[in-house]
Formats: C-alpha cells, sequence, structure tokens
C-alpha cells in the first residue's frame, strides 16, 4: 500500500491537464471531500429517518477518530439497510479507501466502491465524480508498479555496487597482505628517508625505489623549520641517521644529525641555541596500544613518530648513515 503522497501528488498532475473544468472541480473536491468526507452524511440522510442519521454520525465520529475501519463498517449497514441511498454510501466508502490519512487504504477496494456506483446506478449524481475518481486510482496504481519495479532495480543495483565494494576491499586486503611478504622478504637496506611534513608521511627508499610509506606524528608546531631549543618544531632540511638507541623510552630511536650547519648558522644569528635530540622513534614505552592513533595529532617536542611496530621495521631497515631528508 503506498502513502498518501503517492495519491496526492497523481491528483495534481490530473487536475494539471488540458480538461480545466473537470481540474478545478477535482481541486475543490479534494480540498474539501478528501479532507472531511464524512461530515456531509450527517446532513445527507435527513429524509431517510433517525437511524440513517444516527449510523451515519456514528461513520463520522470513527472517521474524525482516524478509525477508518470502524467507520466503513458503518457505512457497511446503511447499505445494507437502506439500499435507497447507497450510490452516496458507495461513494464516501470509495473515498476512505483511498483516503491519504489511511494507513490501511486499499486501492483496489476503492475501485471497486466506484465501478459499482458507476454500473448498478447510473443516474445517480456522483457518477460522473466516481468515474474520475476510476480514472485518478488507474493512473496511480500504474505509476505505483512503475516505481515499485524502478525500486527494486534500484535496490538490485545498490546490492551489485555493494558486491563490488566487498570485492575491493578483499583486493585492496589481498595486495596489503602480499606487500608486507614482499617487504618481510626485502634484504637490501634503505638508503634515504624521506619525511614530507604537510603530508604527515615517512617513506623509505632504496636506490630511489620506494621500500614503504608511514604516516607519522611531528613536533606540537609543526609549521616552518626548527630554529630554537624548545620550540617543539620539527627541521627542515637535509641530514643523516648518525646514531640508534635500542633501550629509548620511546620504543626504538633513531638518531638525526641536527643541527646542521645551515642551522647553527641561523640559530647564532638569532642569539639563540639550536637545540638537538631529534630523532625518529615510536610510542612511549607502556603505550604501544595506541597504536596508528598515535599519528592523529603532533604530539612530540619535534621528533617524528610512528608506531612502535612500524618502529621495529624501521629500525631494521635503515643504517646508519642513511640520508634524511625533510621537507616542510
Amino acid at each position: 500500500m503506498r502513502s498518501s503522497g503517492s495519491f496526492l501528488t497523481s491528483t495534481k498532475m490530473y487536475t494539471d491537464q488540458s480538461q480545466r473544468g473537470i481540474g478545478n472541480y477535482l481541486r475543490l473536491f479534494f480540498a474539501c471531500t478528501m479532507i472531511t468526507p464524512i461530515l456531509i452524511c450527517g446532513c445527507s440522510y435527513i429524509n431517510e429517518g433517525r437511524q440513517v442519521r444516527s449510523i451515519s454520525q456514528e461513520a463520522n465520529d470513527f472517521f474524525n477518530q482516524k478509525n477508518y475501519g470502524a467507520s466503513l463498517s458503518k457505512y457497511e449497514q446503511i447499505i445494507e439497510k437502506h439500499p435507497a441511498v447507497a450510490d452516496r454510501v458507495l461513494f464516501e466508502m470509495g473515498i476512505i479507501y483511498a483516503y491519504p490519512g489511511n494507513e490501511q487504504k486499499d486501492y483496489q477496494k476503492s475501485l471497486e466502491c466506484f465501478q459499482k456506483l458507476v454500473r448498478d446506478y447510473p443516474d445517480s449524481e456522483y457518477r460522473l465524480d466516481s468515474q474520475m475518481m476510476i480514472l485518478q486510482i488507474h493512473n496511480v496504481i500504474i505509476k505505483d508498479k512503475i516505481i515499485d519495479r524502478q525500486q527494486t532495480q534500484i535496490e538490485t543495483s545498490r546490492q551489485e555496487i555493494k558486491d563490488k565494494e566487498d570485492e575491493i576491499i578483499a583486493l585492496q586486503e589481498k595486495i596489503e597482505t602480499l606487500e608486507q611478504k614482499i617487504f618481510t622478504l626485502r634484504t637490501e637496506p634503505a638508503d634515504k628517508v624521506l619525511i614530507e611534513k604537510r603530508a604527515r608521511r615517512l617513506t623509505l627508499l632504496s636506490m630511489g625505489e620506494v621500500i614503504k610509506t608511514y604516516k607519522i606524528a611531528l613536533g606540537e608546531n609543526p609549521v616552518g623549520p626548527k630554529e630554537r631549543r624548545g620550540d617543539n618544531k620539527t627541521p627542515e632540511g637535509t641530514y643523516i641517521i648518525d646514531s640508534r638507541n635500542r633501550d629509548s623510552d620511546y620504543h626504538l630511536s633513531l638518531h638525526i644529525s641536527y643541527p646542521n650547519e645551515k642551522d647553527k648558522m641561523r640559530a647564532k644569528a638569532l642569539g639563540v641555541s639550536p637545540g638537538g635530540d631529534i630523532m625518529i622513534h615510536g610510542v612511549k614505552n607502556g603505550l604501544t596500544w595506541v597504536g596508528a592513533s598515535q599519528a592523529e595529532i603532533d604530539w612530540t617536542k619535534g621528533c617524528i613518530a610512528v608506531t612502535s611496530e612500524e618502529m621495529e621495521e624501521i629500525y631494521k631497515l635503515v643504517p646508519n648513515g642513511a640520508i634524511i631528508e625533510i621537507r616542510p
């Protein structure tokens, strides 16, 4: 069963067509009849006796309470006991079955009410309105079927995309596993370490070939070259790995030959100490569980940090004397 939006939208499309007289009438019809269809019934049966008025009032009350099933039941009682007013009752029942606010709306039953009215009551004043409603509901049903087919196609396409995405993820994981196996089998050392500060990336190279890349954290004040002791900046320039420490508090470390001559001259001109003790290192001992999240912020005093597991790899592959280039 479709939502009320489908019915009302289709109705508006119908009323915008070239039959302006009928279209204008339908606008008024849905503005009044579809909103409070049963309200007219209390007056319509005045000449049919108290019983009809009583039952129609009950139907009206149930409708206002949004108890549409009970309202329809009351109308069925009227048809059964007072067939002389059946055409109007059928029309009202058809409206309720198709009413947008009725969560249990049933277009097929609505059609049956209108079709029975047209067939059995050719002189009814509701015949023309019923014919228009039959046409309108048929249009809605056709459009709903089209929408259902399109929704099915969309869901099928989405599932196909998801299946492809799962395949891609599986292939990526396979590639990463193979790359790690190849990396593990490498025997030649890295002859250069490239640090790209802006990209937060460390790259190991051997004879110009990339061996592996790592995500890094920098000094707490990462922009610009290091100028003085305590400025929490990571240096920029070309250096070498001049020593290593297996007993580092930060799970292994490779010492960088900062300051170079250019750094010393700049610090001298500023009348400050250039500082030192710049290293590539892992996470502080005891905090290995932090893992890759260590690179989410810049937290060092000017050093370059990777995970402890990554530092194990770097420590093995980078010998003393390897060049380290640190770019902005």
